[in-house]
């Protein structure tokens, strides 16, 4: 992407989209495919009917990896026709077939190619999928994923979100197999060799990123709490574990068409989890595809977190059904207008359906913060983002789009009310339905049913890059509030501290909360009736963060029982993003978090910890003792509410506690406690001995790490076997454990598996997640990543997004000036098209951690000597 050095976004430096002619339009594609399990490759066919836009001769589509065989064309009623030339564009990736003679405006006519595919193995477009059943015995599966511009690696077409057609498809397979698609079969024809075609249902008008085909050997289990079925459908072997999923989804489903006073317009709803998946679903109309660890769900043998990260990931690929499917956004610059709001919904409807998880709580800590840290960043980029190319779109595919555009909605629901917020999105569905829109169509529809100028305030959230951060200065009863540019360097410049960001303060004072106070000037003093206790940004629903003196914090941290969940989150999170930014001290964050031992919500713990785990990451390489002062630290946070609660999982537990024992556990294993780690180790022997039950399922992640650092090889060869056993969470928690060894070589064998096959390309992330954990592992990780720098940009290609994970995970670890030169001297003469954005990103939380450091490791040392974590000589 391109951004201009002050952060805002250079769209004026943009090229403009690169679309396709627009001399003639799709209307429907007939299509038929036929995979071929032993070459790897796919005949096809596709019959596109045109409606011809422009006298013209010649016919531009998109197509890649695809060899043409024949094509012709049919106008109106004359006979077909062969092009003189058909030329393809690599860097373009279309086909151009050129005819002798001129079609005319307003006719009909029909292209027709003929054409082999490649079923790859690069999780794009038609691909292949491997996985072994109970026997053994190595299958295959043929699987799509077309978003967002890889459907022309299945059938040349017109592969752009507004170019919406109708399409009839046929897929070929044998007769012992499955076969899936976005509607249900019309008929299934028996053909010579124990082959058979079915043929599906016409879709409706839908985009090319949105359609889907599967061929494989499946089972399915159905629920009947919809209108029409919802079918969870599994290879062989799993199917028992997607119950759970089928009877969400169908209460989902009932709970979307009521809420928005739109019918689901489907015959059918499928979902199928698929073995080898770059993503993490895939919101295909009628065929939802996810990786199995986020379809299926065992209520025995998998974790609360595990539950809730289901819940949520269903429930958001369904939103989709509605807001991205039967509404599409006209180009990719309105990404966030799908993905924004399919995470809003994801949790709005989660509330819904489990209350008693206090999903809202989870979000302050989970999206709201995710969209903080990334647009804390000079590279972050606007909400809407200008998109000229296909090969640019993966990269948005981001925290901001996702995230910042949640949280854009969530502010905007509550500024509108929930019932007018529901009631413009409804209108706005109803308006638009099988069409492409803009922000501004929402905008509007938003406008109408509230009555109030929305797009005046919301065009700043949406159109402007970052967030600010709310200074407070006290003079009695009067507060006088600053707003300014945040940036996780603590240093914008007057270029990059124009924009005035629209705020609701939400001042809780001891009455609750007052929701009609706005910010829209650099500054303004507001009266505060009762100044011993108040707070900005109540139950935090905006996006900005509050800087106040040290002694209001201390205020703040000794009124906790007037603060709600979200509060305190927010009053921790805050506090580490001013100290790494320098806004404050890094020892007001630590004394803030070492004052709430006793604190007793799973939520708050969970920011308290999460936050703390920056500060142990950005000081890795800062000396050895001040580290181990701060394990020591962690520990006392940790042991006595760890101990005073217990870690056995009882039945009773909701998911809150089991998250928080489980989450207090780890963190304790995490501090090198002797008694847990033994605690930890045991379990795992007995667990390997034969006791599946050895382990809760809650305390997994934590044992497992536990056997992968102390284990040696024995753990090692048997967490990589639970890993090849289990198509689960057990097994991804498995292989995520291996680089936490201490023993070199083993660390360097699990790195090895990314290059050989030994693991799936699309967990290649969980390899690397450990080697940021201590300084001898992230200086290995970047030294082998270095070295085999080839193959991995061969196995990872860039224009998939896959380049992007590895690159980011071999440098996750880094926090001083000698890895930035390092970073910044291997990629000054490589091509980083594809993860350009990944390298920004990298060096400027790095240019953070050296600051951070730099500023505040006396500081630091400091607080930890003076609390008894640290012994110096008192004359330091």
């Amino acid at each position: 992407m391109c951004y201009s050095a002050d952060g805002a976004s250079a769209s004026s430096k943009i090229p403009e989209r690169q679309l396709l002619p627009t001399n003639v339009k799709p209307t429907n594609y007939n299509l038929t495919l036929n995979p071929n399990f032993e070459t790897f490759k796919f005949d096809g066919n596709v019959v596109i009917s045109l409606d011809i836009q422009e006298t013209s001769s010649s016919i531009t589509i998109n197509s890649l990896e695809i060899d043409v065989i024949k094509s012709t064309l049919k106008v109106d009623d004359g006979a077909p026709v062969e092009p003189v030339t058909t030329t393809f564009n690599k860097d373009d990736t279309t086909v151009t077939f050129e005819f002798k003679d001129e079609f005319k405006k307003g006719s009909k006519a029909v292209l027709d190619i003929e054409y082999v595919g490649l079923l790859n193995d690069k999780l794009a477009g038609f691909y292949r999928s491997k996985y072994t059943d109970d026997n053994g015995v190595t299958k295959y599966l043929a699987t799509t994923q077309m978003e967002p511009a890889d459907a022309r690696r299945a059938f040349p077409g017109f592969d752009e979100p507004a170019l919406k057609a109708t399409y009839d498809i046929t897929l070929i397979h044998d007769k012992n197999l499955t076969a899936l698609s976005n509607m249900d079969v019309k008929e299934t024809r028996p053909l010579d060799n124990d082959k058979v075609a079915t043929v599906f249902n016409t879709t409706p008008v839908m985009s090319s990123y949105l359609v889907a085909f599967i061929v494989g050997e499946f089972n399915y289990v159905e629920s009947n709490l919809f209108r029409v079925p919802v079918r969870v459908y599994t290879t062989p072997g799993l199917e028992s574990r997607a119950q759970f999923s089928a009877d969400l989804g169908a209460k989902t489903l009932a709970f979307f068409e009521k809420t928005f006073d739109v019918k689901y317009p489907l015959p059918k709803m499928d979902m199928i989890g698929i073995h080898d998946f770059s993503a993490g679903a895939m919101e295909n109309w009628g065929l939802v595809t996810y990786r199995v660890v986020d379809l299926l769900f065992d209520e025995k043998n998998d974790s609360a977190a595990t539950k809730q990260r289901v819940a949520e990931v269903v429930q958001h690929e369904l939103a989709h059904q509605w807001f991205g499917d039967l509404v599409t956004m006209e180009w990719w610059d309105g990404l966030w207008l799908n993905e924004g709001f399919a995470t809003w919904m994801s949790w709005f409807s989660c509330n819904e359906f489990y209350p008693d998880w206090r999903v809202w709580e989870t979000y302050v800590g989970d999206t709201l913060q995710s969209s903080l840290g990334l647009d804390a960043l000079r590279s972050s980029h606007p909400i809407e983002v200008p998109v000229s190319k296909a090969d640019e779109i993966n990269q948005i595919f981001d925290a901001i789009s996702y995230s910042k555009g949640s949280s854009v909605l969530k502010m905007l629901a509550n500024y509108l009310g929930e019932d007018n917020f529901i009631k413009g999105i409804s209108d706005y569905l109803k308006l638009h339905k099988y069409s492409n829109t803009k922000t501004e169509d929402l905008w509007n529809a938003l406008e109408n049913a509230s009555g109030k100028n929305v797009s005046a305030v919301m065009n700043t959230w949406t159109k402007k890059v970052g967030f600010p951060v709310v200074s407070v200065e006290e003079d009695g009863d009067k507060i006088t509030v600053t707003q300014n540019r945040f940036l996780n360097t603590g240093d914008p410049t007057p270029a990059e501290d124009e924009t005035i960001y629209p705020i609701n303060l939400a001042l809780r004072t001891k009455d609750g909360i007052d929701e009609t106070i706005l910010l829209e000037n650099r500054t303004a003093t507001i009266t505060v009736k009762d100044p011993s206790f108040f707070k900005l940004n109540g139950d935090q629903a905006g996006i900005y963060r509050v800087k106040y003196s040290p002694e209001r914090v201390s205020k703040l941290a000794k009124s906790a029982d007037l603060l709600s969940v979200e509060d305190r989150m927010g009053l921790v999170a805050d506090a580490r993003a001013l100290a790494s930014s320098g806004y404050s001290k890094t020892s007001a964050f630590l004394e803030l978090i070492n004052g709430w031992k006793n604190e007793s919500e799973p939520n708050v713990w969970d920011s308290v910890l999460g936050n703390y785990a920056s500060v142990k990451r950005a000081w890795l390489f800062q000396p050895k003792d001040i580290n181990e002062a701060l394990k020591k630290l962690q520990a006392s946070l940790v042991e006595n509410k760890s101990l005073e609660l217990g870690w056995e999982i009882k039945p009773q537990d909701g998911l809150l506690l089991q998250q928080l024992k489980a989450n207090l556990y780890s963190a304790a294993v995490g501090a090198e406690i002797p008694s847990f780690i033994d605690d930890a180790l045991a379990k795992f022997k007995n667990y390997s001995a034969g006791n599946e039950n050895a382990i809760d399922p809650n305390l997994r992640g934590a044992v497992f790490r536990a056997a992968g650092k102390y284990g040696g090889k024995e753990a090692f060869d048997k967490l990589l076997s639970i890993y090849h056993k289990k198509s689960s969470v057990e097994g991804l928690t498995a292989v995520r454990s291996l680089g936490y060894s201490t023993d070199k070589d083993l660390r360097a064998k699990a790195l090895n598996f990314t290059l050989d096959g030994t693991i799936r390309t699309q967990d290649v992330s969980y390899i690397f997640a450990p080697f940021s954990t201590t300084t001898e592992s992230i200086e290995q990780v970047w030294s082998w990543f270095k070295e085999n720098w080839d193959k991995l940009s061969e196995i990872y290609p860039a224009s998939l997004g896959l380049l992007a994970r590895v690159v980011g995970g071999a440098s996750a670890g880094f926090s001083t000036k000698e890895q930035l030169a390092d970073f910044e001297a291997f990629f000054k003469d490589k091509d980083t098209k594809g993860y350009d954005q990944t390298l920004a990103n990298t060096k400027d939380r790095l240019h953070a951690y050296i600051s951070w450091t730099e500023r505040d490791s006396k500081d630091v040392e400091a607080w930890l000597t003076s609390r008894g974590y640290l012994e110096r000589d008192a004359k330091l």
